[in-house]
């Protein structure tokens, strides 16, 4: 499997898909997060001929975000294309193709719009192999954009946090990434996780994060990263860790969170003198518990920062792999989103984590520890 993520497309189909050689992505200065999912979906269609990429405005607009810009002009309307607006159609036609012996790689184009076709990965794509004793197989890289922080598009339709309805299919395989050489290389695994082993695996894309280049102040540039050669690719369930070394307070974290919570260790570091060490889990479903015991071994503190909801969120999970690896004793806080819709405008920021709310966190840890 891990073969065949760090397996490389063809030289030369990628020069031309991208250009030239001086052109080609790993060449270029450090780039944001949509431009190497970008990137990465120009080289996962050049490394799988038999792979469509397909969903709402993906073509000759390039998605909402300009994620999939350009991708029709190098590889054809056959290979991507329009479909209509219904999320029940693009999931079910993915199953489709996947039977076809095709590699779909269908988008979602908002999280919110996934929960009125969740059956379509719950009930049908992902029991497929399970009911079939592994006889068929409807492999698929399912991209959604989503979570919160997203400024300029209002309201629950457009940021949305649940990530519930995915953490309880079984074989279902998610991933998120927070930066953009993560996104390329688990990308290639996701894919790989599909071809080889005819997985159902869905990234989720933290929107808010697509165009981010600053951390800490303005132009600082951060938050570019170096596009990863195409022979480098992620294994599944393995995280990134910042600050490794640092054992005053330990927080696990994903997506929107990762940012955040580097932020909010600086300022902790300042204030009350802790180490910090950042977690990013990068994997969601199924959780690292091994990966997460590791790195609470050493830990006095830990934190979860979650932009998922109080329930069922992704939170949950993380604390109960520590307290079943013997961590339960560890001063523990939880940042967390509310159990509710995301509001309008500001009022969002009101009901999910936030800079200040992980560093107010930290503070109640010191006087209570």
């Amino acid at each position: 499997l891990h073969a065949e993520a760090r397996r490389v497309p063809a030289a030369q189909a990628r020069e031309a898909v991208f250009g030239s050689a001086a052109q080609l992505p790993e060449r270029q200065p450090p780039r944001h997060l949509a431009i190497q999912i970008n990137q990465a979906l120009h080289d996962l269609l050049c490394k799988y001929p038999s792979s469509l990429l397909f969903g709402e405005d993906v073509a000759q607009k390039g998605g909402v975000y300009t994620v999939s810009k350009g991708l029709l002009k190098a590889f054809g309307p056959r290979r991507v294309f329009n479909t209509l607006l219904d999320e029940t159609m693009i999931l079910g036609m993915a199953q489709g193709l996947a039977n076809l012996g095709m590699l779909p790689i269908p988008e979602i184009q908002y999280l919110a719009y996934l929960h009125n076709a969740a059956d379509q990965l719950r009930g049908e794509a992902c029991s497929l192999q399970f009911f079939s004793n592994d006889q068929y197989r409807n492999p698929m890289l399912v991209r959604i954009a989503g979570l919160g922080y997203q400024k300029g598009f209002g309201g629950h339709f457009h940021n949305d946090n649940s990530i519930a309805a995915l953490r309880d299919i079984p074989g279902l395989v998610v991933g998120c990434a927070s930066r953009g050489d993560d996104a390329a290389m688990m990308l290639r695994t996701l894919a790989a996780l599909a071809q080889v082993d005819g997985r159902v695996a869905v990234f989720l894309e933290p929107i808010a994060l697509y165009m981010t280049k600053d951390l800490h102040a303005l132009g600082d540039g951060q938050w570019l990263f170096s596009y990863p050669a195409p022979d480098q690719a992620l294994v599944l369930g393995e995280g990134r860790v910042y600050a490794a070394e640092a054992n005053d307070l330990v927080i696990f974290t994903y997506g929107n969170g990762v940012p955040m919570s580097l932020r909010a260790a600086r300022a902790i570091e300042a204030e009350l003198g802790w180490q910090v060490r950042v977690v990013d889990l990068r994997w969601l479903v199924p959780l690292n518990a091994g990966f997460i015991a590791g790195q609470a071994a050493d830990a006095q503190r830990v934190m979860v920062v979650d932009e998922g909801r109080h329930s069922a969120g992704v939170g949950e999970g993380v604390i109960t792999a520590l307290v079943e690896a013997g961590f339960g004793h560890l001063p523990l806080q939880r940042v967390c989103g509310a159990d509710t819709y995301t509001p309008l405008a500001g009022a969002a920021m009101c009901v999910l984590p936030s800079d200040n709310a992980v560093t107010s966190a930290a503070r109640v840890l010191a006087q209570d520890h």
